[in-house]
């Protein structure tokens, strides 16, 4: 193998796979990144069984070959690499050399027959989608999936295609997060569930534009095509929870509120609640005016916003990270809070807007 290609590319297209290579692992060739050189281009592919990301880069192929170099030293090497012209050529003892300006380096590579073989995806469910709103449909969710591994189920997102629409849902027993966006093509209506830590990579690959990708979906496989790069992760098998059944019909208390003024208003508050081991803050809903109070040891704090409120007060209390999370993510200016009673889930959605509700489990007040 012998190619030439430009330092800046092949930096960031390391920089892109090696997230996909595993961290800790008993097999070495899982920490490597596969070098292959065809025609006029060079692909690199990471894999860690449970994650593939692979990137090809323009190159002036020689020879063509392919080799699997040690990850990690190789992306902080070619990192330094990014202003120059970059010759790579492998030699009969496996030897990778590096060739950049006037200076050599050696690197001593791995046997390429013992690289996985990256799944290929035959006669696949494919969903055509907007790059942002996919890439918002994570950014949405991701954040309320299940960390701890009771429901392994739980640690991914599930995706319903429906109507020409995909509906996104994550939840870990204390609160939900849905997001809904419209797609421009599916070839059928179906479920999957997709490891939130593959998720979290693929949004890290999104640009925020108008441009549509394409989603490859076979038993057990998820392929994002991005032109250049690919993206194939395992999916999670089994039933996700029926998160229908704990969404709230009924709304006897509708609070309509400033977002901004809300997320601040429940920042200053959660300073002294994050003191407290169970991070509470309470919800007093009375005379159009919400109040937000917080205490402990050392002291208590008070916040109180005007609101526009439909049905009855309601006093009620929750972990106050939850409740933030999901604003963070919130566009509109403003919101609507529901509720039903004190030891019922409060519902997140918008006045308008549609394509998002979260759900929050209240903490109940010792009197």
């Amino acid at each position: 193998m012998k190619l030439v290609c430009e330092g800046l590319d092949l930096s960031e297209a390391v920089l892109k796979v090696i997230k996909a290579s595993a961290i800790r692992t008993t097999n070495p060739v899982l920490e490597g990144i596969k070098l292959k050189a065809s025609f006029d281009s060079l692909t690199l592919t990471a894999t860690d069984n449970e994650l593939t990301i692979e990137k090809t880069i323009p190159a002036d192929v020689k020879i063509e070959g392919e080799v699997i170099v040690p990850g990690k030293f190789f992306a902080e090497f070619v990192k330094k690499l990014s202003n120059e012209q970059i010759e790579l050529t492998l030699t009969d003892k496996n030897i990778l050399k590096i060739k950049y300006t006037d200076s050599v380096g050696q690197l001593q590579c791995l046997n390429v027959d013992e690289f996985p073989t990256i799944k290929q995806l035959d006669n696949p469910e494919k969903i055509v989608i907007n790059q942002k709103d996919f890439r918002d449909l994570i950014n949405k969710t991701i954040f309320s999936v299940a960390i701890d591994d009771a429901r392994p189920i739980l640690k991914g997102c599930l995706f319903e295609i429906a109507n020409g629409n995909v509906t996104c849902v994550a939840l870990d027993g204390f609160r939900l997060a849905l997001a809904q966006k419209q797609l421009k093509s599916t070839t059928a209506d179906f479920n999957f569930i997709v490891p939130a830590r593959c998720l979290a990579e693929i949004s890290k690959l999104l640009d925020e534009n108008d441009n549509d990708i394409t989603l490859l979906v076979q038993k057990n496989y998820l392929m994002v095509d991005l032109n250049s790069t690919k993206v194939v992760t395992r999916l999670l098998d089994g039933d996700f929870i029926n998160y229908r059944q704990v969404i709230p019909n009924n709304k006897t208390t509708i609070v309509t509120i400033n977002k901004s003024q809300l997320e601040n208003g429940l920042e200053r508050a959660s300073l002294l609640a994050r003191m407290d081991k169970n991070n509470l803050v309470k919800f007093e809903v009375h005379d159009k005016l919400l109040t937000l109070a917080s205490q402990s040891d050392i002291g208590n704090v008070t916040e109180n916003i005007t609101i526009g409120l439909e049905g009855k007060d309601i006093s009620i209390a929750f972990n106050a990270r939850y409740i933030s999370e999901c604003l963070r993510n919130i566009e509109d200016e403003f919101i609507c809070l529901n509720f039903t009673t004190p030891i019922a889930p409060c519902t997140v959605t918008g006045t308008q807007n549609a394509e998002y509700l979260y759900l929050i489990l209240p903490v109940r007040i010792v009197s």
